[in-house]
Protein backbone atom coordinates (compact mmCIF):
# COMPACT_ATOMS: atom_id res chain seq x y z
CA UNK A 1 0.00 0.00 0.00
CA UNK A 2 1.32 3.31 -1.01
CA UNK A 3 -0.18 6.42 0.93
CA UNK A 4 0.21 9.86 -0.53
CA UNK A 5 -0.71 12.83 2.08
CA UNK A 6 0.00 16.42 2.16
CA UNK A 7 2.36 18.86 4.15
CA UNK A 8 1.48 21.76 5.63
CA UNK A 9 3.31 24.71 4.47
CA UNK A 10 5.31 26.37 7.12
CA UNK A 11 3.77 29.54 8.68
CA UNK A 12 0.20 28.62 7.54
CA UNK A 13 -0.97 28.28 11.17
CA UNK A 14 0.71 31.56 12.14
CA UNK A 15 -1.23 33.50 8.98
CA UNK A 16 -4.35 32.04 9.91
CA UNK A 17 -3.95 33.78 13.46
CA UNK A 18 -2.89 36.89 11.47
CA UNK A 19 -5.87 36.63 8.85
CA UNK A 20 -8.41 36.26 12.01
CA UNK A 21 -6.35 39.69 13.69
CA UNK A 22 -6.74 41.32 10.65
CA UNK A 23 -11.09 41.07 11.00
CA UNK A 24 -10.89 37.92 8.66
CA UNK A 25 -14.51 36.84 9.91
CA UNK A 26 -14.76 33.54 8.65
CA UNK A 27 -11.88 31.06 6.61
CA UNK A 28 -13.01 28.29 4.54
CA UNK A 29 -10.81 25.52 2.47
CA UNK A 30 -12.06 24.39 -0.95
CA UNK A 31 -10.39 21.24 -1.32
CA UNK A 32 -10.73 18.90 -4.51
CA UNK A 33 -9.18 16.04 -2.14
CA UNK A 34 -11.40 13.53 0.09
CA UNK A 35 -13.07 14.37 2.89
CA UNK A 36 -10.79 12.95 5.31
CA UNK A 37 -7.68 14.76 3.98
CA UNK A 38 -9.82 17.61 4.03
CA UNK A 39 -10.07 17.28 7.71
CA UNK A 40 -7.26 16.54 8.43
CA UNK A 41 -5.22 19.30 7.08
CA UNK A 42 -8.28 21.79 8.58
CA UNK A 43 -7.52 20.32 11.60
CA UNK A 44 -3.54 20.59 11.65
CA UNK A 45 -4.36 24.49 10.79
CA UNK A 46 -7.24 25.41 12.92
CA UNK A 47 -9.47 25.96 10.62
CA UNK A 48 -13.65 24.69 11.15
CA UNK A 49 -15.06 25.62 8.10
CA UNK A 50 -14.09 23.17 4.93
CA UNK A 51 -15.81 21.59 1.93
CA UNK A 52 -14.11 18.87 0.42
CA UNK A 53 -14.49 16.73 -2.83
CA UNK A 54 -15.36 19.83 -4.86
CA UNK A 55 -15.17 20.31 -8.71
CA UNK A 56 -14.12 23.25 -10.29
CA UNK A 57 -18.12 24.39 -10.86
CA UNK A 58 -18.95 23.66 -7.21
CA UNK A 59 -16.01 25.73 -5.85
CA UNK A 60 -17.32 28.52 -7.90
CA UNK A 61 -21.07 27.85 -6.53
CA UNK A 62 -19.38 27.95 -3.10
CA UNK A 63 -17.64 31.66 -3.78
CA UNK A 64 -21.00 33.05 -5.00
CA UNK A 65 -23.00 31.58 -1.68
CA UNK A 66 -20.72 33.06 0.40
CA UNK A 67 -20.87 36.21 -1.33
CA UNK A 68 -24.41 36.73 -0.43
CA UNK A 69 -23.36 36.61 3.15
CA UNK A 70 -19.91 38.31 3.11
CA UNK A 71 -19.32 41.71 1.21
CA UNK A 72 -15.51 40.75 0.27
CA UNK A 73 -14.89 37.10 -0.86
CA UNK A 74 -10.90 36.70 -1.10
CA UNK A 75 -10.16 33.20 -3.13
CA UNK A 76 -6.52 31.96 -2.96
CA UNK A 77 -5.81 29.25 -5.34
CA UNK A 78 -2.73 27.78 -7.61
CA UNK A 79 -4.44 25.64 -10.16
CA UNK A 80 -6.64 24.75 -13.13
CA UNK A 81 -9.52 24.07 -10.58
CA UNK A 82 -9.15 27.15 -8.81
CA UNK A 83 -9.10 29.64 -11.81
CA UNK A 84 -13.04 29.61 -12.11
CA UNK A 85 -13.70 30.35 -8.35
CA UNK A 86 -10.24 32.78 -8.25
CA UNK A 87 -12.95 35.05 -11.15
CA UNK A 88 -15.70 34.86 -8.89
CA UNK A 89 -14.52 35.91 -6.05
CA UNK A 90 -13.74 40.00 -4.78
CA UNK A 91 -10.19 39.71 -5.04
CA UNK A 92 -9.26 36.37 -7.02
CA UNK A 93 -5.10 35.70 -5.71
CA UNK A 94 -3.06 33.13 -7.50
CA UNK A 95 0.32 31.26 -6.40
CA UNK A 96 2.26 32.33 -9.27
CA UNK A 97 5.42 30.68 -8.64
CA UNK A 98 4.09 26.72 -9.13
CA UNK A 99 0.55 28.01 -10.28
CA UNK A 100 -0.59 27.56 -13.73
CA UNK A 101 -1.23 30.21 -16.17
CA UNK A 102 -4.48 30.09 -16.17
CA UNK A 103 -5.23 30.90 -12.47
CA UNK A 104 -2.89 33.60 -12.57
CA UNK A 105 -5.10 34.74 -15.80
CA UNK A 106 -8.49 34.41 -13.93
CA UNK A 107 -7.15 35.90 -10.59
CA UNK A 108 -7.13 40.13 -9.44
CA UNK A 109 -3.04 39.62 -7.83
CA UNK A 110 -0.57 36.57 -8.49
CA UNK A 111 1.66 36.35 -5.83
CA UNK A 112 5.15 35.80 -7.13
CA UNK A 113 6.95 33.61 -4.51
CA UNK A 114 5.72 30.27 -3.76
CA UNK A 115 4.58 31.51 0.09
CA UNK A 116 0.79 31.81 0.71
CA UNK A 117 1.32 33.17 3.93
CA UNK A 118 1.95 37.13 1.98
CA UNK A 119 -1.76 36.58 1.54
CA UNK A 120 -1.70 38.04 5.11
CA UNK A 121 0.58 40.76 3.99
CA UNK A 122 -1.06 41.66 1.39
CA UNK A 123 -4.61 42.30 3.50
CA UNK A 124 -2.78 43.95 5.72
CA UNK A 125 -1.02 46.49 3.08
CA UNK A 126 -4.56 46.93 2.11
CA UNK A 127 -6.16 47.96 5.00
CA UNK A 128 -3.02 50.13 6.07
CA UNK A 129 -3.64 52.15 2.37
CA UNK A 130 -7.35 52.46 2.60
CA UNK A 131 -6.91 53.34 6.13
CA UNK A 132 -4.46 56.45 5.13
CA UNK A 133 -6.10 56.97 1.89
CA UNK A 134 -9.94 57.61 3.73
CA UNK A 135 -8.01 59.94 6.25
CA UNK A 136 -6.43 61.75 3.56
CA UNK A 137 -9.68 62.72 2.14
CA UNK A 138 -11.67 63.47 5.09
CA UNK A 139 -8.90 65.78 6.40
CA UNK A 140 -8.55 67.18 2.64
CA UNK A 141 -12.36 67.99 2.51
CA UNK A 142 -12.92 68.84 6.19
CA UNK A 143 -10.19 71.45 6.07
CA UNK A 144 -11.12 72.81 2.85
CA UNK A 145 -15.15 73.33 3.60
CA UNK A 146 -13.91 74.74 6.79
CA UNK A 147 -11.86 77.43 5.42
CA UNK A 148 -14.19 77.69 2.49
CA UNK A 149 -17.47 79.07 4.75
CA UNK A 150 -14.46 81.19 6.74
CA UNK A 151 -14.05 82.77 3.20
CA UNK A 152 -17.16 82.93 2.21
CA UNK A 153 -17.73 84.93 4.86
CA UNK A 154 -14.96 87.64 3.69
CA UNK A 155 -12.78 86.55 6.69
CA UNK A 156 -10.14 85.23 4.58
CA UNK A 157 -8.99 87.21 0.85
CA UNK A 158 -9.09 84.81 -1.74
CA UNK A 159 -5.14 84.78 -2.58
CA UNK A 160 -4.98 83.17 0.84
CA UNK A 161 -7.93 81.15 0.67
CA UNK A 162 -6.09 79.54 -2.61
CA UNK A 163 -2.76 79.73 -1.11
CA UNK A 164 -4.19 77.64 1.91
CA UNK A 165 -5.72 74.88 -0.49
CA UNK A 166 -2.38 74.30 -2.19
CA UNK A 167 -1.14 73.99 1.92
CA UNK A 168 -3.59 71.51 2.17
CA UNK A 169 -3.22 69.64 -0.94
CA UNK A 170 0.78 69.42 -0.33
CA UNK A 171 0.06 67.95 3.37
CA UNK A 172 -2.68 65.10 2.19
CA UNK A 173 -0.30 64.33 -0.42
CA UNK A 174 2.65 63.91 1.77
CA UNK A 175 0.32 61.83 4.42
CA UNK A 176 -0.57 59.55 1.37
CA UNK A 177 3.24 58.87 0.79
CA UNK A 178 3.15 56.98 3.90
CA UNK A 179 1.35 54.13 2.63
CA UNK A 180 5.02 53.27 0.90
Amino acid sequence: MILFGDHIRPGITSMIQRLRNLSVRQIVMLTGDSFENAQNIAQQIGIADFESDLLPEEKVMTVKRLKETYKNIIMVGDGINDAPALAAATVGVAMGARGTGISAEAADMVLLVDDVTRVADALEIGQRTLSIAKQSIYIGLGASFVFMIIASLGFIPPTIGALLQELFDVAVILNALRAR
